[in-house]
């Protein structure tokens, strides 16, 4: 049974302006969609077909790049766009707790955030996760991700550049400004810190 491209959980110019909806057209409707589409072909008539995504991810980790990097990729994509909103949600008190405690505020959260986002080399993801009950920011580069790590992933920022070319040009920063100060979905990283163990890919 062939993966979905999953619906966006908002209209296409829910993020505007900090993601307009001509980047979301393309980023989820092209390069999402294309992701998808990959695995599914590397992965039709195998014992994939019917596996979770996360299976997929792990399997193909160090054995199979192409797939792997497919695979990784709607993955990534499927969480960065649950793991922004609308409007910024609060964290829940226990999150809240778990940033203070970490970081000492969400506004110094933040602040990280945009810098691990800004300072990372080329492409890849920024994540706020979770491991043994503390916080902490991790980056994977390039299609890496956390679906198959240690970590529980609470949320991510895309930092490849089609995810903010179109409507910030070069200026990484000025995207990372945009999303961190007012589309971070913390309802989402604290149902993630709750439930304790890793999202799964809806098929």
């Amino acid at each position: 049974m062939a993966f979905q491209l999953i619906d966006l959980p908002y209209a296409d110019d829910a993020l505007s302006p900090a993601v307009s909806a001509e980047t979301l057209s393309f980023h989820h409707g092209k390069h999402h969609k294309a992701y998808v589409d990959k695995m599914n072909a590397a992965i039709a008539g195998t014992a994939h077909d019917d596996a979770a995504l996360e299976t997929v991810v792990a399997d193909a980790r160090g054995s199979n790049a192409g797939l792997f990097n497919n695979a990784a990729q709607t993955w990534n994509h499927a969480f960065y766009w649950h793991s922004m909103a609308g409007s910024e949600t609060a964290p829940s008190d226990d999150l809240k707790a778990k940033i203070d405690a970490a970081f000492g505020s969400v506004d110094e959260l933040k602040a990280q955030l945009k810098a691990r986002g800004a300072g990372h080399f080329a492409s890849g993801w920024v994540w706020l996760a979770e491991k043994n009950g503390a916080l902490s920011i991790e980056e994977t580069h390039d299609g890496d991700t956390l679906a198959d790590s240690g970590f529980n992933p609470l949320l991510t920022i895309d930092v490849w550049e089609h995810a903010y070319y179109i409507d910030h040009r070069n200026a990484r920063p000025a995207y990372l400004d945009a999303v961190v100060d007012g589309k971070l979905n913390w309802a989402f990283a604290s149902e993630n810190l709750a439930r304790g163990s890793t999202w799964i890919y809806p098929k």
